[in-house]
């Protein structure tokens, strides 16, 4: 493994600490899929019962850090600095109905900026994570956003609204961080959403520009995002021109 910081060798134990529940959990929605109350409750359970084993876990080897996460809300600790940023599972509609695509996603909000991101497909076993000037990487390789520049040649992702007058190629895979996650590794050259969550995008911020990418300007300190705009540099400005009423 590249050399990581304490923080994200603490962040990469929790998530493989956590994924074996996730994993265990997925494999049952195939026998709630039939059942009479369907698997809605269980999932919400899951989710619930995934972020508590992590606030643990990070709790344990951070005490004094900050917590905002998805369901636990704003936990304001000793160290207002250093913060951890949660999404149990991201893309929980795929989990609800036995589609393997949702990951774990955990980012390190430190003073002004996210320093460390994490977003773990446990089904698939990839993992992608970045530190602040020292790269993004997928199991332990090195990646970079796609080299791309003719949007018609793009495939770009969004979990909104689909205009059919857009001159590229589009699709939805109903997870936002593993979507981020696809930009910084070049299986995606791009991803916009309006109306998201901090904990959805954090981790994804500093993968993709640790790969190379960029965003438009995000305030993370806020809950509520109002879009995101994530590319490549070479059709970063292309994107953003025909999102102009994005």
């Amino acid at each position: 493994m590249n050399s990581i910081s304490a923080n994200l060798n603490i962040m990469i134990k929790t998530c493989e600490k956590v994924s074996k529940i996730l994993i265990r959990d997925f494999g049952e929605i195939e026998k709630l899929q039939v059942s009479k109350k369907g698997p809605k409750d269980f999932v919400t359970n899951s989710d619930i019962k995934t972020e508590k084993f992590i606030i643990q876990e990070l709790r344990k080897a951070r005490p004094n850090y900050s917590i905002v996460s998805e369901e636990n809300g704003v936990e304001n600790n000793k160290d207002l600095n250093n913060t951890w940023i949660i999404d149990p599972i991201d893309g929980t509609v795929n989990f609800l109905h036995g589609i393997p695509h949702f990951a774990i996603s955990v980012a390190l909000r430190s003073n002004n900026e996210i320093v460390s991101g994490l977003i773990y497909d446990p089904i698939k076993d990839e993992m992608f994570y970045a530190e602040k000037d020292k790269g993004s990487f997928l199991n332990n390789q090195r990646i970079r956003v796609s080299k791309r520049n003719n949007l018609e040649d793009c495939l770009i992702a969004t979990s909104g609204k689909i205009n059919n007058d857009y001159d590229f190629n589009t699709r939805k895979s109903g997870c936002a961080a593993l979507d981020l996650a696809y930009v910084a590794c070049g299986r995606l050259d791009g991803y916009f959403q309006k109306k998201l969550n901090i904990w959805d995008i954090a981790a994804g911020i500093v993968i993709v520009k640790e790969a190379g990418g960029v965003t438009n300007d995000i305030d993370i300190f806020n809950q509520k995002i109002n879009k995101i705009i994530a590319t490549s540099n070479h059709i970063s400005s292309k994107l953003k021109e025909k999102l102009d009423n994005f």
